[in-house]
């Protein structure tokens, strides 16, 4: 058994913040949480009692299987998906020291190796966060999903074309085709894209039929979707469809916020990579990748304040590999200048995010029975969101992966 005691335990769930709280792990799970809870003989005592302990963190949209820098999508063309795999171990690795304990990776070119690395990670081969992972992109051909920008003649391998479908009957056999390999959730391209040769994000690129078909395959897999969608159009049609979750969600306009609302629908919205690129992150896009418009970082962080403002469902997510691994928690400070308090913004790496994955039984908070996941940083996250950016301890399933006390 293993006793942590906290100086200060923020509960995400109420808000609320708690002194000297002792926390009992046994199994990889908490046990028991609670002021002055006596320490069984023999147990290891971890002592945070000099800081603000939080459950683990969890990021909603990264691209382990993906690196910063190059950033021409052709680059897929010059590795093989053994390199991909090996390439994504240190990502993991930035991942989980960062503070972020479980990720939802959304999607890859290289189909599966997200997957392996999930199952590696699992296995503790791999050092890395708890994956929920969509092993392929579902879009059309040509879409913002697909590997595009080669000559005609170029024939791809079946695993950078894996996720191509076109019509509600292709959509079902493609969800059943990715389902079997063992994936946690659907990952459709409902719109453009603005980092994929020849796509326009103020496209729609699936009907609504292709989307609902994705919808009702999945569920009978027992599977969420979840949208890529940048345009008003595609995200009304997936919010309608029945989808999860809302990627990006750059122009929402008022009656897509409505219809989220009505049906439950979450919002992941990417609101700090824009800057990373903005002030530097350019040089590694092709030119017309570059100049897509660049209005629409704005558009898209004022968009996310009239969610928050309405009520929308809110989980985190940072579209990782636009900006390097492990500076996920960047975000968190954008996401309170655009109108959440940082209580708010915790919830929505912790609890939120734990009820989109579909995990809010096992992970999102530091409660009897779920896994002991939890970070711990100096200061007050709830006075400057930003001591998140630098963590201290992190721990997954009880196991110590940092520590920098």
């Amino acid at each position: 058994m293993t006793a942590v005691k906290a100086g200060r335990l923020i509960d995400p769930r109420t808000g609320t913040v708690s002194s000297g709280v002792v926390l009992l792990i046994e199994n990889g799970k908490v046990k028991s949480v609670g002021p002055a809870l006596s320490v069984p003989t023999g147990a290891r005592a971890i002592d945070l009692s000099g800081f603000t302990v939080l459950p683990g963190l969890i990021d909603c949209h990264t691209h382990l299987i993906d690196i910063s820098g190059d950033e021409d999508p052709l680059r897929e063309l010059k590795n093989t998906a053994a390199q991909r795999a090996f390439e994504s171990i240190p990502n993991a690795r930035a991942t989980i020291r960062a503070g972020f304990t479980t990720v939802r990776d959304v999607g890859t070119y290289r189909a599966f190796v997200d997957v392996a690395l999930r199952d590696a990670i699992a296995k503790g081969w791999v050092e890395g966060p708890r994956m929920y992972v969509a092993g392929a992109y579902v879009t059309i051909t040509g879409g913002g999903g697909a590997l595009t920008g080669f000559a005609p003649d170029i024939t791809l391998p079946w695993d950078l074309r894996f996720g191509i479908a076109d019509g509600a009957d292709q959509v079902r056999q493609k969800v059943r085709d990715i389902a079997q390999h063992g994936v946690d959730l659907i990952k459709v391209i409902a719109t453009g894209a603005f980092l994929t040769h020849g796509s326009n994000p103020l496209s729609a690129e699936y009907t609504y039929e292709e989307l609902r078909a994705a919808v009702e395959e999945a569920t009978k897999k027992g599977l969420k979707v979840a949208a890529h969608a940048h345009s008003a159009e595609g995200i009304k049609l997936a919010a309608r469809a029945g989808v999860a979750s809302i990627e990006h969600g750059t122009y929402l306009d008022d009656e897509g916020i409505r219809l989220m609302k009505e049906h439950g629908t979450y919002l992941v919205a990417d609101i700090y990579d824009a800057e990373w690129i903005r002030q530097g992150g350019k040089a590694g896009y092709p030119q017309d990748l570059a100049e897509k418009q660049p209005e629409a970082d704005e558009i898209q962080r004022q968009n996310f304040r009239k969610a928050v403002q309405a009520g929308v469902k809110i989980a985190f997510g940072t579209d990782a590999s636009n900006f390097p691994h492990g500076l996920n928690a960047r975000q968190f400070a954008w996401q309170v200048k655009y109108g959440q308090t940082p209580i708010e913004a915790i919830r929505s790496a912790t609890i939120s995010a734990a009820e989109l994955i579909g995990r809010g039984d096992e992970i999102g908070a530091l409660e009897p029975g779920k896994w002991a996941d939890l970070i711990a940083v100096k200061g007050d996250p709830l006075s400057d969101v930003r001591v998140l950016e630098n963590v201290s301890f992190v721990m997954k399933e009880g196991k110590i992966f940092k520590d920098a006390r």
